[in-house]
């Protein structure tokens, strides 16, 4: 297990400076980033001056150590137009973002997870029909859409929930529903292949012929062997809610890093938005990191074997 563990923390490592060297050199390459800072009708002296004080008029190279260098120190450096360190606006998004990520993941998997297994076990019947018609509709709507929805329903028309802002659990429960609509359909619709397959293996067969109930047999063997493609999808999924909360947030006024996201492209603050690129792509990074560390706890061949 020692090894498994030091083998996944050790790419893990590499895709995380894989994708710092990837950020910093897609930004130059794609233009001058002075040219993004500046404000529109600034001279020639201004935009030098510019450059300068940021340090873009330097090699490339000194341009990146300096910048592994502050990434290893944690210094996203400083917002030109918040006139604050990065780290500081970022840290105050975030949590509210992992509220809002980790709430519609609680929607997806409470609701998913259930709705596939009973649509798997109770194949073919007036529940998998109902379930199916269910889980398109969640697949179906976009998530603009349905938070509009939610809001107009829950928020205007009954009043139950507040329609905007950050002010408590009760304004927590609509943004996290509609993002995690689509996330319910894929873990229903995956759990459900899933194990369908295990059903149709000999030792269902050879457990149902020992005595042991369908639910029971499902409970006991199935689930377990079901598991793996279930947390590969949680570990993409973790990052599809992240980058999903961009719409969701703007719905809801979330404060979130998908609102600073929006707001920071808007004014052009160049270093929040890659903050957020790094962000997002690490979270990306520590997903996949767990779901295979899962892996090997779950099924233990997998570790062997690797």
């Amino acid at each position: 297990m020692g090894r498994f563990l030091l083998g996944r923390v050790l790419q893990a490592a590499l895709a995380t400076f894989g994708v710092l060297t990837l950020v910093f050199f897609v930004m130059r390459l794609s233009g001058d980033p002075t040219l993004l800072l500046v404000p529109e009708g600034a001279t020639a002296e201004q935009i030098a001056a510019l450059r300068h004080a940021l340090g873009f008029d330097r090699p490339l190279w000194v341009q990146y150590a300096e910048y592994l260098g502050n990434m290893a120190r944690f210094d996203l450096g400083e917002s030109l137009v918040q006139r604050a360190p990065v780290s500081v606006i970022l840290g105050s998004r975030i949590p509210y973002t992992v509220a809002l990520a980790g709430g519609a993941l609680v929607v997806a998997l409470g609701v998913g997870i259930p709705a596939g297994i009973a649509m798997a076990v109770w194949r073919g019947g007036v529940v998998e029909r109902a379930l199916t018609g269910f889980v398109l509709t969640g697949q179906s709507l976009p998530t603009f859409w349905s938070g509009i929805l939610l809001i107009l329903l829950f928020g205007v028309t009954l009043g139950w929930l507040p329609t905007s802002g950050a002010d408590g659990v009760a304004s927590l429960v609509m943004p996290s529903v509609a993002l995690g609509a689509l996330a319910m359909s894929t873990f229903a619709r995956m759990t459900r292949i899933a194990v369908l397959d295990e059903l149709s293996r000999d030792y269902v067969s050879a457990a149902r012929a020992r005595g042991l109930s369908r639910g029971r047999a499902v409970w006991r063997h199935v689930l377990r062997n079901a598991a793996i493609p279930v947390i590969t999808v949680t570990a993409l999924e973790i990052g599809n809610l992240l980058a999903g909360a961009v719409i969701v947030e703007t719905v809801f006024a979330w404060p979130g890093i998908g609102q600073l996201a929006i707001q920071s492209i808007s004014s052009r603050d160049f270093l929040v938005v890659q903050a957020v690129v790094l962000f997002v792509s690490f979270t990306y990074i520590g997903a996949n990191l767990l779901a295979d560390l899962a892996y090997g706890l779950v099924d233990p061949r997998i570790r062997v074997a690797r």
